[in-house]
């Protein structure tokens, strides 16, 4: 019998396969396997992953239908009672990878899940760790995470990003980002209170806006700051 896995994007569970138990790397000969077993289990089958596409298979003069069928004759001939059951691992075009990795991973191989799991948690960069303002999409990430900032705490810290080591006053503030016939426009010293909500936002990141007393606020760029300023940003009086 004969059927086909995808490789698609791998499941955080694994399906039981109690036909399927694969030696982990580093583990005894295949001679040995069952011997430390504890009584109530032994062993069923085994299956052999081969790693392999169709150009290799063409250079070395056979395909893989070819192989599966003699792997099935040898096997006949040395355990007339065996039964098999082939699958053929697909992967989209120019996946990369090792075709073995790759085959493990779409039959869904409990030691290639492990593995891809645990690399896909740890897979933080450093860009990730800190604050990211992306001006070109409006948003910001906190630590990979994105934040929610409404429309008027994003316009607020963008304002001072892109103005980046001057102090603005709370009047620029207010006159930049508020229109005079607003209903809602803030005196200066509530422009406070909207920056309060910037910094709680900003969690363990909010000294990035900076208190200037008596004047205004500053942006301070960290070394866990990235601003990513996208195409047409405009870029006043940045210095």
């Amino acid at each position: 019998m004969s059927n086909i896995a995808l490789l698609e994007r791998p499941s955080t569970t694994t399906s039981a396969r109690p036909v399927r138990t694969p030696q982990p790397e580093g583990s005894a000969p295949l001679s040995n396997a069952g011997a430390d077993l504890p009584a109530v289990r032994s062993p069923r089958g085994f299956a052999l992953y081969v790693g392999l596409d169709e150009v290799k298979a063409a250079e070395a003069g056979v395909s893989l239908p070819l192989l599966v069928d003699a792997l099935r004759r040898t096997l006949a001939e040395l355990a007339p009672g065996a039964e098999t059951h082939a699958t053929v691992a697909l992967a989209p075009h120019g996946s990369g990878g090792r075709d073995l990795d790759v085959v493990r991973l779409a039959l869904q191989e409990p030691g290639a899940i492990a593995r891809t799991k645990a690399a896909a948690e740890e897979e933080i960069t450093e860009e990730e760790i800190g604050v990211t303002v992306d001006i070109s999409r409006k948003r910001v990430l906190i630590d990979g995470e994105s934040a929610a900032f409404t429309y008027k705490e994003f316009e607020l810290l963008q304002y001072l990003v892109l103005r980046e080591g001057r102090t603005i006053e709370r009047s620029e503030l207010v006159s930049a980002l508020w229109q005079a016939q607003d209903d809602e426009t803030p005196g200066e010293r509530t422009i406070d209170v909207h920056v309060r909500r910037l910094r709680a936002k900003l969690g363990r990141y909010e000294d990035i806006v900076r208190t200037v007393r008596g004047i205004g606020y500053r942006f301070d760029r960290h070394a866990d700051v990235v601003i990513r300023y996208g195409h047409g940003t405009p870029s006043p009086d940045r210095f």
